[in-house]
């Protein structure tokens, strides 16, 4: 890795992260009535429609549209398309196994106290700086060389440059600000673009130096190894961090759909030496989901302002 690197961060009122705040907190809505409901949940929003699609096996009787405009407002119109678990994948999530194939990476670094990569961390902290004065669609991109903060750019609906320009100067010391690059502008969100869950799966995890794995988070229950694995796979990261004294650690986990236990499991410390992942970590989906508490409804939490660095139980020794 270069020592030069770029970030970027979006706020909650993004098209895309709009949708995976709608997934999980559907999400939450069937794991409250139902903590085993089996929920895959996908959404696609803009210009006066939302679209929820997926699977969903559960006891839980929940009424979708009124979830969705309580998020969105009355205006949208709201499609649902919701069948049952396929056959046969539950025959092997029945049995313990994982409810896909898949990798998943955790990852920690003394860089920042929240173990999170430097450029992360500064670009998600710009980013909520600027979402509390400015609650509107933006994005905020950071780059750094080293410690040096070389340029932030920060695009944010209903703002002007000056005024924006100013908060980033209070904020971090740059090279170079670019403030609403492509001009000032006043429709955001749903009103002006589309948006999906799952598409901020770089956001949602380490940023882009940091590899990710196959899958998203948000609308999936825990017995999708997506989700639950990757929340292991940090858990992992930041203890050996401190058991191995690291300066950083990757950690890759592979799953089998129907498989409980990993076909891979290993740690690259320090970038250099390869490790087993010790036996004391249960990595079956059940073992993860027991260790974490990830029957609960917690997810709607994780849906904005990224799923790792904020103090979760896979965040925590």
């Amino acid at each position: 890795m270069g020592s030069i690197k770029t970030c970027e961060f979006v706020s909650p009122k993004h098209p895309d992260k709009i949708c995976d705040i709608i997934a999980d907190s559907l999400l939450d809505a069937f794991i409250a009535q139902d903590p085993q409901s089996r929920v895959a949940l996908e959404i696609m929003g803009g210009h006066g429609r939302v679209t929820v699609s997926g699977e969903v096996t559960s006891k839980a009787k929940v009424d979708i549209a009124p979830i969705v405009h309580n998020l969105m407002g009355k205006k949208y119109e709201i499609a649902t398309t919701i069948s049952q678990q396929s056959p046969f994948i539950a025959r092997g999530v029945d049995t313990g196994g994982a409810g896909d194939q898949g990798i998943m990476v955790g990852y920690a670094t003394r860089e920042t106290e929240s173990r999170m990569p430097l450029e992360y961390e500064l670009a998600r902290r710009i980013c909520r700086a600027m979402y509390q004065k400015y609650p509107t669609d933006g994005k905020v991109q950071v780059t750094l060389d080293g410690n040096k903060v070389l340029a932030v750019v920060a695009s944010f609906q209903n703002t002007k440059t000056e005024e924006v320009r100013t908060i980033l100067q209070d904020l971090v010391k740059a090279e170079e600000y670019l403030v609403n690059p492509a001009g000032e502008w006043e429709v955001g969100g749903f009103d002006s673009d589309s948006g999906l869950s799952g598409r901020k799966i770089v956001v949602d995890a380490y940023g882009p130096e940091i590899p990710v794995g196959g899958g998203s988070f948000s609308g999936k229950d825990p017995t999708k190894v997506d989700r639950s694995g990757a929340y292991m796979a940090r858990k992992i990261a930041v203890g050996l961090l401190e058991s191995a004294k690291a300066d950083t650690v990757l950690v890759k986990i592979a799953y089998a759909i129907g498989k409980a236990e990993p076909l891979m499991a290993k740690a690259l410390i320090n970038g250099a030496e390869e490790i087993q992942i010790p036996k004391e970590y249960n990595l079956t989906p059940k073992g993860i989901i027991e260790k974490l508490g990830l029957r609960s409804p917690i997810y709607a939490k994780t849906a904005a302002w990224g799923h790792f660095g904020r103090g979760f139980s896979w965040d925590l020794l």
